[in-house]
């Protein structure tokens, strides 16, 4: 009887420790379900960051557009019939050039009328045949900007067919338009993140369903629910990492082949009329940073609303076993 423990010790010491079952996680990290939930925050991911571009590329362009059009003022000269268009147009040029607090004049001449008309009216315009009123571009000074109501009475008066836009109405427009498009952009943004979150607790509710024997052990046996949580968080955080990284990475593959289409086709019209709405399709380093916070953000709330997911059915399981004691 002595020798019985001794030899279970020398048993034990004798135990291969490759033949040693290895501890398994609550949660496979190769579970089918864990694989489609990483492919869905892919998805959520990728049109996050997308939506984010957008945003920042309308933002882009709208700050663009407004500096632009706060630097510059139109003359219109209408054809008027018995009176040379050209003479006209040299008269308004010159007396806006005269005019305290503009920079330069510049006279839009037929070819690039035409130009800008090509995507709307095709090619080979004549606009001597076409009542199309000729332009011209007053490029102002911001710091000293002219009483462009003056100057409009002026051009009025003296020059046949002519009218002064200053573009206020439109900054006012460009302005709302922005912020409109900046909202629902968020807006977007929030719907898909609440998405993603609605699904990361299915999925956990999921994963504990699979596993419910183990983890009631595991908290009757005195498991804190911190640890149990910390296992569902753990896979979870990494799901979400591994398909926000994919998901971010192909939304920014997205703007990288725009860009390159567009640097491509600057001499189309429909890469023009692409370019003056979105500008050169590039999000910059503010997009790119955004893009990658956002992969970062939907990777760690992936993993506290697991947590949180985890903590809450345990609480409800310890409730549960109270009343029924």
């Amino acid at each position: 009887m002595t020798d019985a423990p001794a030899t279970s010790a020398k048993a034990m010491q004798q135990v291969d420790p490759d033949q040693v079952r290895p501890l398994t996680p609550i949660v496979p990290p190769t579970a089918v379900d864990g694989q489609a939930l990483m492919f869905v925050i892919a998805i959520m991911a990728f049109l996050a960051c997308l939506t984010l571009g957008a945003v920042t590329l309308v933002d882009q362009s709208a700050r663009g557009w407004q500096s632009q059009v706060s630097r510059e003022a139109t003359i219109q000269i209408r054809p008027v019939e018995g009176v040379d268009l050209d003479a006209v147009m040299a008269d308004a040029a010159d007396i806006a050039a005269t005019w305290p607090g503009v920079r330069s004049v510049e006279v839009i001449d037929e070819q690039t009328a035409a130009r800008l008309l090509e995507p709307w009216l095709g090619t080979g315009l004549d606009l001597s045949e076409l009542p199309v009123p000729r332009l011209i571009v007053v490029t102002i000074d911001e710091t000293r900007p002219p009483d462009f109501t003056a100057m409009r009475a002026a051009l009025t008066e003296t020059v046949p067919g002519a009218s002064l836009d200053d573009h206020r109405g439109w900054i006012d427009r460009l302005v709302a338009m922005a912020r409109a498009t900046t909202l629902i952009g968020f807006s977007v943004l929030a719907l898909v993140l609440a998405a993603m979150a609605l699904t990361v607790v299915f999925a956990t509710r999921g994963a504990m369903s699979s596993n419910q024997h183990i983890i009631e052990v595991l908290y009757f046996v005195g498991a804190e629910p911190g640890f149990i949580a910390g296992q569902f968080q753990r896979h979870f955080v990494i799901t979400g990492l591994k398909g926000a990284a994919i998901g971010g990475a192909l939304a920014m593959l997205v703007f990288l082949v725009s860009g390159w289409w567009a640097s491509r086709n600057l001499a189309t019209p429909e890469a023009d009329q692409a370019i003056a709405l979105f500008g050169s399709f590039a999000i910059g380093p503010i997009g790119y940073a955004g893009s990658l916070i956002i992969v970062l953000a939907i990777a760690g709330l992936t993993g506290l609303i697991s947590r949180l997911t985890v903590i809450r059915s345990l609480h409800r399981l310890n409730m549960r076993d109270g009343d029924a004691l």
